[in-house]
């Protein structure tokens, strides 16, 4: 991870990665707890945001998944992976986290997508989150 990154940047990019472990890999939050505080740079992360992160993302999966769905042109399975990681954080922070404006939710998850997605991965989130953020943010939105 490059030095530049922001503490929060940082802490995303780890919840991204402990999201993946246990929708991917079936780890549960010690062992994934374990795995980020044995990578590099961890502690530079703002940890507060990645346990408060991963903990909401993973404890409201089902609900977040609900917000997302019809915003999906396909099936949640048919998602990949990583790009599921990344919705789900990014409607967490927009259901969860109003005092996040919307617009550095979704720019955080593209630029997640840009790092760790598929090639055109970013455009996908954005346009998904773009719209939920319609629906979650509507009077954020409207004020801009």
């Amino acid at each position: 991870m490059a030095g530049s990154k922001s503490p929060r940047r940082r802490a995303r990019e780890f919840v991204i990665q402990g999201l993946y472990q246990w929708q991917v890999g079936g780890q549960d939050e010690a062992a994934i707890q374990v795995q980020a505080e044995s990578v590099a740079g961890f502690d530079k992360s703002d940890t507060a945001l990645y346990a408060t992160l991963l903990n909401e993302t993973r404890a409201s999966a089902t609900t977040l998944e609900a917000d997302l769905a019809p915003h999906i042109d396909r099936r949640w399975d048919e998602v990949s992976p990583i790009e599921r990681c990344i919705l789900l954080l990014g409607a967490c922070e927009l259901r969860l986290h109003p005092e996040t404006p919307y617009r550095v939710i979704i720019n955080e998850a593209i630029e997640l997508a840009k790092t760790y997605g598929g090639t055109d991965g970013h455009k996908f989130v954005n346009g998904v989150l773009d719209k939920l953020a319609a629906v979650l943010r509507a009077a954020e939105l409207k004020l801009r």
